[in-house]
């Protein structure tokens, strides 16, 4: 019996679907994160391109639409242990350019950006909220890194009882190995693993409203 016969005999990775109204959720694509230099590597700059046409997609669609960016405090009065573990986060402050969204997925106006000091895009933040106030019962997630923030979010999303769709090719880490590990253990668990060609083509069958 190899590992993934352990998962189908136990029951793991069926599918939870998508709802009828989705959210798009794109974390932490700042521009620290698409440099290879700073947080970046690996298949990042991959996932921020084919990103770029999910959220026209979501636009056309008149979905809602939220961001995240990491923001500490100038003198690091709210740092913490995820700041131990990579002290270069506290760099990310509310006007470093490393912690402002890539120009290619500029948030529009009306779209939420949202700050966060810890990997989910949901603690600590009025996320959760925000999404059941427009009665999103389905949570597209890209970003990054796939292991860290991404899956911190898609646990508390599905947490959350929404139904929650990794979009593969728009999610990306610093490490390939992670990244695949880490898709591969949220869609067994917690999401459903799809193509933004899968999802482009849900949305275009998405009435908003």
């Amino acid at each position: 019996m190899n590992e993934l016969d352990v998962y189908r005999k136990q029951n793991f990775g069926n599918s939870s679907g998508f709802g009828d109204r989705p959210a798009l959720l794109i974390v932490d694509f700042v521009n620290g994160f698409a440099d290879p230099d700073q947080f970046g590597g690996g298949n990042i700059g991959e996932a921020i391109s084919a990103t770029a046409a999910l959220l026209a997609s979501a636009r056309e669609a008149k979905i809602p639409v939220a961001f995240t960016r990491v923001v500490y405090a100038d003198d690091g009065s709210d740092a913490g242990v995820f700041c131990d573990k990579a002290p270069g986060l506290k760099n990310l402050t509310e006007q470093s350019e490393a912690s402002q969204v890539v120009d290619a997925l500029a948030p529009a106006d009306g779209e939420y950006v949202l700050r966060k000091t810890q990997p989910s895009a949901f603690f600590g933040t009025g996320l959760a909220a925000w999404l059941v106030s427009r009665q999103a019962d389905t949570l597209l997630v890209a970003g990054c890194t796939t292991s860290g923030c991404v899956r911190a979010s898609v646990v508390d999303s599905m947490s959350y009882n929404f139904r929650t769709i990794v979009v593969t090719d728009c999610v990306g880490d610093r490490a390939l190995e992670p990244h695949e590990a880490n898709l591969f253990d949220m869609g067994q668990k917690y999401a459903d693993l799809v193509s933004s060609g899968g999802v482009i083509g849900y949305l275009a069958g998405v009435t908003a409203g």
